[in-house]
C-alpha cells in the first residue's frame, strides 16, 4: 500500500485505510487453503477498534499468525494477530472505527461504522478476523485445545493468501462460540460475505472511537 505522504496522496491513504472497516469486511472473497502455509498480505499502517454485543459463531478456530504491513511513514513491519476464524457468525450491535491522523486542515478524521442495532443482526460467512487484542466474556462448545493449526477442521481452514502462519503451529477450535461484551483490536478482516443490516457510517474531526 502507499504511505501517507503530502497533499492529496494523504486523502488517498485515508481512503485506503477505510478498506477494513468497509470494503474488506463486506465484499472480499476469501481463498482457504486447508493445510497449506498461507502467504504474505499487506495491511495498512493502522489498526481499528471494534465492539460488539454479542457474536454467536459457529465452526470455530484460532492460531497464531504474523500480518505484513507498513507503518504510515511507509516502513514495512509485522504484526503478530491471533486470527479467528469463524464458519458462520452472527453480530448484534457492531461498531467498527478508525482514526486517521494529520489530514491536511482537518487534523485527525475518524470512521465510525454501525450495523446489526435493530431485530436483524450482522450476519457473516468464512469470517477471519486478525486480532491484536481482544475483551468478552467467552463461551465455548465442543472446544478443542492444543491442536496443529492444519488439523483444525470445526473452522473454515487456515486463511490463504492472508498471513504468514505456521500450519504445525498450536491453535484451538470449538463447535460454537458465544461472545459478549467484545472490545477488540484488529488488523483485518476479511469475509466470504458480509451482511451488515441497518449500516450506519460517519465521519467526524476528533478522535472518536468505538471505546
Amino acid at each position: 500500500m502507499e504511505s501517507q505522504v503530502r497533499g492529496g496522496t494523504r486523502w488517498k491513504r485515508f481512503a485506503v485505510v477505510m478498506v477494513p472497516s468497509v470494503a474488506a469486511t463486506a465484499c472480499i472473497g476469501v481463498a482457504l487453503a486447508q493445510g497449506a502455509l498461507a502467504a504474505s498480505f499487506s495491511v495498512s499502517g493502522q489498526s481499528f477498534k471494534v465492539t460488539t454485543k454479542q457474536l454467536d459463531g459457529t465452526g470455530f478456530s484460532q492460531y497464531g499468525a504474523l500480518d505484513e504491513g507498513y507503518t504510515l511513514d511507509g516502513k514495512k513491519t509485522v504484526h503478530p494477530v491471533a486470527v479467528s476464524a469463524f464458519k458462520s457468525a452472527t453480530i448484534k450491535s457492531l461498531c467498527q472505527s478508525v482514526v486517521t491522523p494529520n489530514i491536511p486542515v482537518l487534523g485527525n478524521v475518524s470512521l465510525i461504522l454501525r450495523a446489526g442495532d435493530g431485530a436483524t443482526p450482522v450476519e457473516a460467512e468464512n469470517l477471519y478476523i486478525d486480532v491484536a487484542q481482544l475483551e468478552a466474556d467467552a463461551v465455548f462448545r465442543g472446544i478443542d485445545i492444543g491442536v496443529a493449526a492444519k488439523d483444525a477442521n470445526k473452522g473454515p481452514g487456515m486463511k490463504g493468501g492472508g498471513e504468514q502462519s505456521n500450519p504445525y503451529g498450536f491453535a484451538q477450535q470449538a463447535d460454537s462460540v458465544t461472545l459478549k461484551d467484545v472490545k477488540q483490536t484488529a488488523w483485518a478482516t476479511t469475509a466470504g460475505t458480509f451482511k451488515l443490516s441497518g449500516l450506519k457510517m460517519s465521519l467526524s474531526t476528533g478522535v472518536k472511537e468505538c471505546y
